[in-house]
């Protein structure tokens, strides 16, 4: 094995990310090695670059959370992983494993979770550091391209669909049809759920009656929440807010039929005024979902193995990675970007 790594690092916030060298890190006792193959672009990974959230990583440090490689070394005692085994290292990269969230599968809130590429280093590198009780177990069959996606936005939107608490044949409405949004619509399928996308885009929304979109609705054209209520005769039993849009979230809660559920996922920037007498009168849930616990990231990748869900994917290199922020910040990326670390 060779001695060193080749990585993009956010040195400085709102600075393009360097590519440098690095040793290999060794894995330490409870830690194993992995051997990138390749790594998921996520919004995500430009919010920790930029340093726009309220807890921020501290540069430098390597983004990418939806690392997805083989196994090649195992620190002192572990036992959960093989050698040789292809694993993701995915946004919830350890937790403290003994308090009452992760006692009842929420690990996902643990106050002491650590996070891929945010508070620990991350998939934009030829190797990452894991904790092997966190990594996700990629199925065999399922292309390391097509597994990254889904342990971020595959994971979140199959969470939110859950969340929803949607039964068979009732209406969801998945607002938002981007990286995140496409694959919400699959599973939601999968899960025997009657959808109606929303988004302000035709060609989005043409690709999502293709894949198996029940009704479609543009926000732009007249009233969106009252097209849906047409649609779904009286408003959906579920609504999953994929879109980062404080707009798309106000139309969300009145999307939502008596007793319905409306799921918060997309995070825009700014504060959300709730119409308190809908929400207390009809009864509405508003609930927020922040990714999914290691049994959510299970399902969610049998899905794909199964060949019922699918990311559309634009493989790039990791010397890309600064033109693919660019195309992030300005909206031009109509799918999900893996970066192909088996590529110069």
């Amino acid at each position: 094995m060779k001695n060193k790594m080749r990585a993009a690092v956010v040195e400085a916030f709102g600075k393009p990310l360097v590519l440098r060298e690095y040793d290999i890190p060794t894995p330490g006792p409870g830690q194993i090695l992995v051997k990138t193959e390749a790594c998921g672009v996520c919004h995500t990974d430009l919010h920790a670059a930029r340093g726009d959230w309220p807890l921020k990583p501290t540069p430098p440090f390597i983004p990418g959370h939806e690392g997805i490689g083989i196994v090649v070394a195992l620190g002192a005692g572990v036992t959960s992983v093989r050698e040789g085994e292809r694993v993701g290292v995915p946004w919830l990269y350890s937790a403290c494993g003994h308090c009452e969230y992760c006692l009842s599968a929420w690990e996902t809130v643990c106050a002491s979770a650590q996070f891929g590429g945010y508070t620990q280093n991350g998939g934009f590198a030829e190797y990452i550091l894991a904790d092997p009780n966190y990594v996700a177990h990629i199925p065999a069959g399922l292309d390391p391209l097509e597994a990254a996606p889904i342990i971020c936005a595959g994971i979140t939107t199959y969470k939110g669909v859950k969340e929803a608490d949607v039964r068979p044949g009732q209406w969801i409405v998945i607002s938002g049809i981007g990286g995140l949004g496409h694959l919400a619509v699959q599973y939601a399928k999968a899960m025997g759920l009657r959808v109606c996308a929303v988004d302000i885009d035709d060609r989005k929304l043409a690709h999502a009656s293709k894949l198996g979109a029940d009704a479609v609705v543009n926000a732009r054209e007249g009233d969106p929440v009252e097209a849906v209520k047409q649609v779904t005769e009286g408003g959906a039993h579920g609504v999953l807010i994929t879109a980062p849009s404080l707009s798309a979230f106000k139309q969300g809660v009145g999307m939502t039929r008596k007793l319905g559920t409306c799921v918060l996922v997309g995070l825009p920037p700014g504060e959300f005024p709730l119409p308190l007498f809908d929400v207390v009168a009809n009864c509405i849930t508003v609930r927020g979902s922040f990714v999914g616990n290691r049994q959510d990231m299970a399902e969610a990748l049998a899905f794909a193995a199964q060949g019922k869900v699918k990311a559309d994917i634009e493989v790039r290199a990791l010397s890309e990675i600064n033109q693919i922020f660019e195309q992030l910040e300005q909206g031009e990326v109509h799918s999900r970007v893996v970066i192909d670390l088996r590529k110069a």
